[in-house]
């Protein structure tokens, strides 16, 4: 009987924990959908959880507004652009540290994971001097920068992704056996053919994860994009701040 009291203890403490720590989650979500479904007035009322009237003009003002869908374009081009290039290159170089005997190749996957150790943010000053005079070329209106360029932020993103996407990859590639690739080579087959026809089907569950995050990644990033870009690239996450 103590046993089972004990047992019957220890899964209602480990259930009350986890409805605190959805409740705490979730929260905060909830909160800003029911603000989000107020009218300017009742923003003024008592704060209250329940709905009481749901006022989607705010949305349909938002989701209509010319500036918001370009914001939206901006998002969608970026995320899509970071994640299939940073999906590329992390299969062509995860490819490389596993097929190749390269010099120092331990070195070189610790040095790239270390990368993304270093925060965003202390390279904000560095940044953005890069983007708005040492790639500036030109002079007035015929004058091009990186600078709120959506290409600007893609390389951007593609940088910072870049690290995980190796680490993703590099246990999947090396999941491989390599005694596929050789009998290819026999047969005939060039190294593009190899990746093509044995690696990218035996490592497309990986592949599709890293494109996954890779985009989501990037549609969640705020800081960079809010240095990075004034009108013509922002993104969604900097600009619902102006709705």
């Amino acid at each position: 009987m103590k046993i089972n009291s004990r047992k019957v203890l220890s899964y209602a403490f480990t259930y009350v924990v986890w409805i605190i720590v959805t409740i705490v989650t979730i929260l905060p979500v909830y909160w800003m959908f029911v603000i989000s479904a107020r009218s300017r007035v009742e923003l003024f009322n008592a704060p209250n959880l329940i709905i009481s009237s749901f006022y989607t003009q705010n949305y349909t003002n938002v989701i209509y507004d010319r500036t918001f869908q370009g914001y939206m374009l901006n998002s969608v081009m970026v995320s899509t652009g970071n994640a299939v290039l940073v999906t590329v290159l992390a299969l062509l170089a995860t490819y490389a540290l596993s097929r190749y005997d390269l010099v120092g190749k331990d070195n070189i996957f610790f040095t790239t994971l270390t990368q993304r150790m270093a925060p965003p943010a202390a390279f904000l000053l560095p940044l953005f001097l890069l983007y708005t005079q040492v790639f500036a070329f030109g002079e007035g209106r015929a004058r091009w920068d990186l600078y709120d360029t959506q290409i600007g932020l893609i390389l951007l993103y593609c940088v910072f992704n870049l690290p995980f996407a190796i680490w993703l990859l590099k246990g999947i590639i090396d999941g491989i056996p390599v005694e596929l690739d050789e009998a290819a080579y026999v047969d005939g087959a060039t190294t593009s053919m190899v990746i093509r026809r044995i690696i990218l089907p035996l490592a497309a569950p990986g592949l599709a994860v890293t494109l996954i995050l890779s985009w989501v990644f990037a549609w969640n990033e705020y800081l960079l994009a809010a240095t990075l870009t004034n009108f013509e690239a922002r993104t969604i996450t900097t600009g619902l701040a102006e709705f």
